[in-house]
């Protein structure tokens, strides 16, 4: 009897708080919806797509003639060791984190890329050190694969231009100016 009587308050503790079962979720209210991530986008087509050098800066872009460009890369340079920035120019969800593949010219590279908000649109855009030689991808002479999840696959097509623009950034030995940008190939026609 007493031992029943001893036990009678920790029945009652017990009773006040029911175990974890598999419909405590049902029994949760859940205010708003988990939002997953956008649909992917189709890899957009790029036969007929070229590098060139842009207006200003040590910028290349990639693109087909007469449309919106598809990807980017440029020589940043502030003093510090000179990175190379790239861009894919493809919607990306807010705050979104990513791996940029590059595969191509006998390499495998991955490349950290961020989502970062430009006005009102959301874009893919990453920076890494220009010696850094994951970007031998883009220094030789034959297409490149570059893939971001959700993004899609853009083939950068062959041509010597992206590799000039590594090896410039690559043995800049003072910083970059808008007055003074990395200087460009002789001739706007890709050689390649």
């Amino acid at each position: 009897m007493r031992r029943t009587l001893a036990l009678l308050p920790l029945a009652i503790l017990t009773a006040c708080k029911p175990p974890a079962s598999d419909d405590y979720i049902e029994r949760a209210r859940i205010d708003e919806p988990a939002e997953g991530p956008s649909e992917p986008i189709d890899s957009p087509d790029t036969d007929d797509a070229i590098w060139a050098p842009a207006e200003e800066g040590a910028r290349l872009l990639y693109g087909n003639p007469g449309e919106h460009p598809l990807f980017a890369i440029e020589c940043l340079s502030d003093g510090t060791e000179p990175m190379l920035g790239y861009t894919r120019f493809a919607r990306a969800d807010a705050h979104a984190k990513a791996i940029l593949a590059l595969i191509g010219n006998g390499h495998v590279s991955r490349l950290n890329i961020d989502a970062v908000q430009i006005g009102d649109i959301w874009r893919w855009e990453g920076a890494i050190e220009a010696d850094d030689r994951r970007l031998d991808a883009l220094t030789g002479r034959r297409e490149v694969e570059a893939t971001v999840p959700g993004a899609g696959s853009v083939i950068l097509n062959a041509s010597a231009l992206p590799g000039e623009l590594v090896e410039r950034c690559r043995n800049l030995t003072e910083p970059l100016t808008a007055e003074q940008p990395m200087p460009g190939p002789s001739s706007p026609e890709d050689p390649a």
